[in-house]
């Protein structure tokens, strides 16, 4: 006769074994995703313009600062993760839970103007690829990019997955791109090896560094971050959650170095190319003119096609960060194709008035410092509540690391804005 108490216990041990961390690539191949998503937006036209005035202008010397801005997001996006597993709930919708009716308007709405804000740069970031491509008129560009980006949007019926593989692919473009330019561009890998490592600032690289940190650490998805990894939560079981914690920073750790190699290759590139000819590139159109006589037409092609797939994949993915941050903070939903219209419409008016893209890109980039705040202190608030928490609050470490690192966005961001408004009045 068997013993109910001992098949019981072997069905927990079976149980707790199952959940046990154990790698393999196909759990691998299985967990990644989420992080990839959010990676889309460390790599978005905002990056292509930093980077390259930063390794025009200032040769290998900023490549410090991709990296440290990458360290940071991997601590701000594993936060981000950690809260919606274990919650169960966005940073949105544990905002409106835990914070005041006020304080949660007022995140709102500089979360909308932040979203807007990178929005901007990332479609007329892939208008520019389309516009260089094929020679399509800014305007025509514009409207084809959102009709472009619907499409993309519309592979989401089909589930999270789907998605995800998508916007891999379009990551994967930009990734084989930027290993082309680097065997093209033949680089000195000894001095970009020492810049990566070894701080190096002067009084006139202090803009470009701190607009590199500005266009890296994106306040909308580290509001979508903490939404996406909830389909791949499937109970609220602590042993479960921990099992996908891991899995997850696993997957931000390979998605995030994977956006940091491409960024550290556009720097590298642009010093390879740009600075060791004396060029100062100031544009996204002047860098691609400028790399078919230094590189050969195949470059200037391939840096196109990286500019489009970066722009339509971090477009789609600042929608649907859009509608996380609409629907956790005031618990609204518009239809996706609605949002996409309405965000569509800021750029559109852009292009129509002839605005500088380039000043488009700079001024988008400058408005993303005043939201940063609003989406990180909360973060690291929420995530050090024993209660809320489980047990899983912020070790020490972290939470030293997560309150540097906001002071360090802060201080930066304000120096990016000091020295943006100075620069305008000069």
């Amino acid at each position: 006769m068997n013993n109910p108490v001992v098949a019981e216990g072997d069905l927990h041990a079976a149980a707790v074994e199952s959940e046990r961390f154990r790698f393999s690539w196909k759990r691998l191949a299985g967990n990644l995703g989420p992080a990839l998503i959010v990676a889309v937006a460390y790599i978005d036209p905002g990056n292509f313009a930093t980077n390259i005035q930063g390794g025009s202008n200032f040769n290998y010397n900023l490549l410090w600062v991709v990296l440290w801005s990458n360290i940071m997001a991997i601590i701000l996006q594993i936060l981000s993760a950690k809260l919606g597993l274990v919650t169960g709930r966005s940073l949105p919708e544990n905002i409106r839970d835990n914070f005041s009716r006020q304080a949660v308007w007022v995140s709102w709405v500089i979360a909308e103007l932040g979203a807007m804000a990178c929005d901007l740069a990332e479609f007329i970031g892939a208008a520019i690829g389309l516009n260089i491509l094929f020679g399509i008129p800014m305007l025509v560009a514009g409207v084809l990019t959102g009709v472009i980006t619907f499409v993309v949007l519309g592979i989401q019926k089909y589930g999270h997955r789907p998605l995800e593989l998508v916007i891999g692919a379009l990551v994967a473009v930009i990734g084989t791109v930027y290993v082309l330019e680097m065997f093209l561009a033949k680089p000195d890998w000894q001095q970009a090896a020492v810049h990566t490592i070894v701080p190096s600032l002067s009084g006139q690289s202090v803009l470009v560094a701190v607009g590199i940190l500005g266009a890296t650490v994106m306040p909308h998805v580290i509001y979508l971050h903490s939404d996406l990894v909830q389909p791949r939560r499937k109970s609220g079981d602590l042993l479960h959650i921990k099992r996908l914690l891991k899995w997850e920073i696993i997957d931000i750790l390979t998605s995030m170095n994977i956006a940091f190699f491409i960024n550290a290759s556009m720097v590298i590139v642009s010093a390879a190319v740009f600075f060791k000819y004396g060029m100062h590139v100031s544009s996204i159109e002047q860098a691609h003119q400028s790399l078919t006589p230094l590189l050969g037409s195949l470059s200037s092609f391939a840096f196109a096609i990286a500019l489009l797939a970066s722009g339509i994949s971090s477009s789609a993915v600042g929608t649907i960060a859009g509608q996380v941050i609409m629907k956790g903070f005031v618990n609204f939903t518009t239809p996706l194709w609605l949002r996409r219209l309405v965000t569509m419409l800021p750029s559109l008016i852009v292009i129509a008035l002839g605005i500088d893209p380039l000043k488009a890109l700079v001024i988008s980039q400058v408005s993303l410092s005043f939201a940063l705040p609003f989406a990180i202190i909360p973060l690291l608030l929420l995530t050090g509540r024993p209660k809320l928490m489980r047990g899983l609050i912020n070790s020490p470490r972290m939470k030293w690391a997560g309150w540097t690192v906001v002071s360090l966005i802060i201080i930066l961001n304000c120096a990016l804005l000091y020295f943006t408004f100075t620069a305008s009045g000069a």
